[in-house]
């Protein structure tokens, strides 16, 4: 499956962003969908995951603030972002895996989007 993510931007802290990510091909339910991060000099880590049975994990750091949501129909996955705090800059990517498990290593995911960066300002 191919990904395309987007809606990242510069926003200020306490403010929010909604990003999507849109796959193709016609078997996005039998996916696993996980959003991660990477910020300069870090590694890619977990944000949200979404599983083909809509099974929700949040990484501790964005319980409470992220929501992550799927429409099989329109094949695409979403990540509400709220409170964002300047922390959350990173470069957020969208992935999709058929493993067995779905949170939280990148392992668990063939398939990454390019990226959409997200810069929270103090």
């Amino acid at each position: 499956v191919q990904l395309q993510a987007s809606g990242g931007g510069l926003v200020q802290a306490g403010g929010s962003l909604r990003l999507s990510c849109a796959a193709t091909g016609r078997t996005f339910s039998t996916y696993n969908m996980g959003w991660f991060r990477q910020a300069p000099g870090k590694e890619r880590e977990f944000v949200a995951a979404i599983s083909r049975n809509s099974g929700i994990r949040y990484a501790e750091s964005v319980k409470g603030r992220f929501a992550i949501s799927r429409d099989n129909a329109k094949n695409t996955v979403y990540l509400q972002m709220n409170s964002l705090k300047p922390e959350d800059t990173a470069v957020y990517y969208c992935a999709a895996g058929q493993d067995r498990l779905w949170y939280p290593k990148v392992g668990y995911y063939d398939d990454w989007g390019q990226g959409t960066l997200v810069t929270v300002s103090s």
